[in-house]
């Protein structure tokens, strides 16, 4: 069993660490000095998509010395660990809840200077995941000391949230036909948040997020020769400001979407003219019909734009992850626990939607569950953004975060009891 640190807390200047003070649950302040630097470690040791190996190893190891068993290898890189509580309906369908955490990092640079910073060019935990899985870890360990709940938590560390949708990953290899539950639960650090408050919502939390590629076919020649050519480069730049009225004259002002143009390719030399044209971008909505409103919308304004100049359009819709939809009955279980965890004043059950994008909305298409906010900025406005090269995750929350998974296993379980 994994014993609490002997060591100090990890040196930080500013970390005061936010704790529940009510007596009845299980303390986690003898264990945050392991749990920290395990999540700096990790901060400084970022792996992408389906590339988590070191990290896969390190959270082994730490599930490993608090004795629970594992499976590898889910979703290539992912890890389930399974604690089964003393008591006796502990293999009750109804009591099985899964809790999962995402585990890679960004195809980014990182500009942070502070200790454990990233170790390697181009890659950095620029959304927190490095403390999620801290988090998880914590609610393991706090589960593991006192084992006295009836019910079984499958603790799912997920890769490949960045891109690569490592949430079906799993699933395709069996996460919920291996590992029977309930329901599924996930927590993400909310800069926009103070720390110490949370947040959820029922229904949509974040938003579906498609790419799409236009490619526009015109005539190529010289640049001092126009009329001669069927230019593709005008009628892309139609297009993108075409579609900026899809959204604030085709939608209901009252749903949201967003059509982000993000690169535009054309052309070799200044005076030569292409035959061709790129168009890429995102389009992000949360309700499926909007969704599919933006995309026939896209198609429509570019093909129609490139025939009103004699060219033509091509359009590649390239479908990924689905809207981040919790459940109400979960969605309203995870906001009691909040209240309980943090403070009535300090929760909130009705935090606005994002329109990021989650793979978690892959497993909440399969199962009941629900998706969560934990803050992580400053008390005085938000902090840096997730995807920032300046951002980190804000070690004072780790310890209110696990405390918050512990606790909603232990009501979870609890909820099921006769009266």
């Amino acid at each position: 069993m994994l014993q609490a640190a002997a060591e100090p807390y990890p040196a930080a200047s500013s970390w005061r660490p936010l704790l529940t003070k009510n007596p009845s649950f299980p303390d986690i302040s003898p264990y945050l000095g392991r749990l920290i630097a395990f999540r700096r470690d990790m901060h400084a040791n970022p792996e992408l998509c389906y590339e988590e190996h070191r990290t896969a190893d390190q959270i082994a190891a730490y599930l490993q010395a608090l004795g629970l068993p594992m499976v590898r290898g889910l979703g290539k890189t992912g890890i389930v660990a399974t604690l089964r509580g003393r008591g006796p309906n502990a293999d009750a369908p109804e009591r099985s809840i899964g809790l999962r955490a995402d585990i890679d990092a960004l195809p980014m640079q990182e500009h942070n200077r502070f200790a454990h910073a990233s170790q390697h060019a181009g890659r950095m935990h620029g959304c927190g995941h490095d403390g999620h899985t801290a988090m998880l870890l914590g609610a393991a360990t706090l589960l593991t000391q006192q084992p006295d709940f009836d019910g079984t938590v499958h603790f799912i560390f997920q890769p490949a949230e960045e891109g690569g949708a490592g949430a079906k990953a799993m699933m395709e290899d069996g996460l919920f036909t291996r590992f029977p539950m309930r329901a599924v639960f996930a927590l993400h650090n909310w800069p926009a948040l103070p720390a110490g408050q949370m947040g959820v919502r029922a229904g949509p939390i974040m938003a579906s997020a498609n790419r799409f590629e236009i490619r526009v076919q015109g005539v190529g020649g010289h640049g001092a020769q126009p009329h001669t050519t069927i230019d593709p480069v005008p009628v892309a730049c139609a297009i993108v400001s075409q579609l900026q009225l899809l959204v604030s004259r085709n939608l209901d002002p009252l749903d949201s979407a967003v059509i982000t143009v993000g690169q535009v390719e054309a052309g070799s030399m200044e005076n030569i003219i292409p035959s061709e044209a790129v168009i890429r971008g995102t389009c992000r909505t949360l309700k499926p019909q909007t969704r599919k409103l933006m995309h026939e919308g896209i198609e429509r304004i570019a093909n129609h734009v490139a025939q009103a100049h004699q060219a033509r359009a091509t359009v590649n819709m390239k479908p990924g992850y689905p809207s981040t939809v919790n459940h109400e009955m979960e969605a309203l279980f995870m906001a009691e626990v909040m209240r309980e965890v943090a403070g009535a004043n300090m929760a909130h059950g009705d935090v606005l939607p994002a329109m990021t994008g989650e793979d978690f909305g892959f497993m909440l298409e399969a199962m009941p569950g629900c998706y969560g906010f934990i803050g992580n900025g400053p008390k005085n406005g938000p902090g840096v953004n997730l995807h920032s090269s300046d951002y980190d995750f804000n070690d004072d929350v780790l310890g209110l975060g696990a405390t918050f998974w512990d606790r909603l296993v232990r009501r979870w379980c609890k909820q099921w009891d006769t009266p």
